[in-house]
């Protein structure tokens, strides 16, 4: 077996790309005095303004009515971030990190609206002063990121008084929380929320303090998936449901019945494991929509309890009677040609298989996007023909370091079916006693296959979870070539995914991965594959 150091970091990666790139900003798109739609464009050569820019939206026209339908209901959130303030993802300005987040709110409703601002539109008294007055006095969320500007904060306090959702994360402690109404007391600068002052409406409080911990947890991972969770935990909370977040909570006594009538074995040698016992702990302690912690839990204490448990429960009787859908945003194109041919399906499947047969793997994970389910260390992907007519398979095998601190092996197997166009396909796996369906495209692969670029959306439909992501892989599991860059940077934008929106993957202690395949599997039908010039390839 061939061996690599595949453990620098990408600093090439890093540099590369969007350097010059930023929003510039047309504040009047007039409808009338009083409505107006600003809008973001992008251009390589222009500064980025000294203080607002907003997300392109929609208005909701005259306000609604007393008592308005729940899907009337607006979301209007502001955010304000520091002036010139970068973010933990990569460095990127918390200004970018929040436009994209706008604009990611849209693929969950058309009709949320989040306008962006920098604290100088706290500060300055001009044009965007006003709108952002306008726009304040509108919002039933307002967003405080990286502002400690003095100026800015007693401004920011003045003019957010009657708002009841106020979230200030890495800010000047003096800013106020509020959840619902209630407000969140904070203990030092840089902290986010603590505990909730006890208000005459009990169990008011004790939501808030619920919704306090999920956002809590949520941000302090710092990746862009769970930026947007926060905001859609609170508006599910106090504005109208999110259909993403419905059902977060069993439904009680009907459930029980259920789980007994149906599964008491089940339960019962579940609770005698002790991995088992072990899992359903970990879960309670979830938030139930928070995909990265309850991911952990059952990655960390699988065993054949818990999946019998899960598989009765939930599969078979669905007796938390949830149902996620699979996300049909953002939409993305797969790769039309390789090698300057027209792709068919025979060349897409061979592009899965990869390097299989030359190497003891198709590809590596590089990089990923979803923070649940492309975090894990030394991931590697088998893709296979089976014996059967138009079998195809995906094997991922990668570590996770448990919640009691050990480092092993795990391994899933998904059967995958051609989609309708050339370089799409469905995938759908058993996951320890939960199916999960999902839709996977190749958006681009290099004809050297130097790297490639999947993206996918899944749901688990009886576990309530719902999800996209994309993974970069090469055939090392390094980054590619500085003079791919550019390339992979285009087909991360085919996704709508920034390139600070992705993680690298820990390739540096994947010793001895369980890579074995079937007897009777095939591999390639057309694409040929080349040796890897250099020979130190490595697992």
């Amino acid at each position: 077996m061939t061996t690599l150091s595949n453990c620098a970091p990408p600093s090439s990666f890093l540099r590369c790309k969007t350097s010059g790139f930023h929003p510039s900003r047309r504040c009047f798109s007039s409808r009338n005095a009083r409505e107006f739609s600003p809008s973001v464009s992008y251009s390589p050569n222009r500064r980025r303004p000294s203080y607002c820019c907003s997300s392109a939206v929609t208005k909701n026209g005259a306000a609604a009515a007393a008592a308005p339908a729940e899907s009337e209901i607006p979301v209007r959130i502001v955010a304000v971030v520091g002036e010139g303030r970068v973010s933990p993802l990569k460095s990127a300005p918390w200004y970018d990190v929040m436009l994209h987040t706008a604009k990611r709110l849209k693929w969950i409703d058309e009709g949320y609206e989040m306008e962006v601002y920098t604290d100088n539109a706290c500060r300055v008294e001009n044009a965007i002063t006003e709108q952002f007055q306008h726009d304040l006095r509108r919002a039933n969320i307002f967003l405080v990121v990286a502002v400690s500007d003095q100026q800015s904060v007693k401004s920011i306090q003045s003019r957010s008084q009657d708002i009841a959702n106020i979230i200030c994360f890495d800010s000047s402690p003096s800013l106020t929380n509020k959840l619902g109404g209630s407000l969140v007391q904070t203990k030092a600068l840089g902290s986010i929320f603590g505990k909730v002052i006890p208000l005459p409406q009990p169990e008011k409080v004790k939501e808030s303090e619920e919704v306090a911990k999920s956002v809590n947890e949520a941000w302090s991972r710092h990746n862009s998936d769970d930026i947007r969770f926060c905001l859609l935990v609170i508006v599910n909370a106090y504005i109208k449901p999110v259909p993403i977040l419905k059902n977060l909570r069993a439904k009680g006594f009907s459930t029980l019945s259920c789980m007994v009538k149906n599964c008491a074995p089940q339960i019962l040698n579940c609770l005698l494991d002790d991995n088992c016992r072990k899992a359903l702990q970990c879960l309670n302690n979830c938030s139930p929509v928070d995909q990265v912690c309850n991911y952990k839990c059952i990655a960390s204490y699988e065993s054949r309890e818990l999946e019998e448990f899960s598989l009765c429960v939930l599969q078979k009787h669905n007796c938390l009677e949830l149902d996620a859908k699979i996300p049909d945003k953002p939409f993305v194109d797969p790769m039309v040609r390789f090698r300057g041919e027209e792709l068919d399906h025979e060349t897409a499947e061979d592009l899965f298989v990869g390097w299989l047969g030359h190497l003891e793997w198709s590809w590596r994970v590089v990089a990923g996007q979803n923070p649940a389910y492309d975090q894990f260390p030394c991931q590697y992907q088998l893709f296979y023909r089976g014996r059967a007519k138009g079998s195809f398979w995906y094997e991922p095998v990668f570590q996770v370091r448990t919640l009691d601190g050990d480092l092993v092996w795990r391994r899933r197997r998904y059967r995958v079916k051609r989609g309708t166009r050339p370089g799409t396909f469905y995938f759908s796996v058993l996951d320890n006693g939960v199916v999960s369906n999902e839709m996977w495209t190749i958006v681009d692969v290099a004809d050297d296959l130097e790297w490639g670029l999947f993206h996918y959306h899944g749901a688990a439909r009886v576990a309530g979870q719902s999800y996209t992501g994309a993974v970069l892989v090469s055939p090392t599991g390094v980054y590619p070539d500085e003079s791919q860059l550019g390339k992979v940077g285009s087909a991360l934008e085919r996704c709508s995914i920034k390139e600070w929106e992705i993680f690298d993957v820990d390739n540096c202690s994947c010793q001895n991965p369980p890579l074995d395949l079937p007897e009777d599997s095939r591999l390639h039908s057309k694409v040929r594959v080349e040796s890897l010039e250099d020979s130190s390839a490595s697992i």
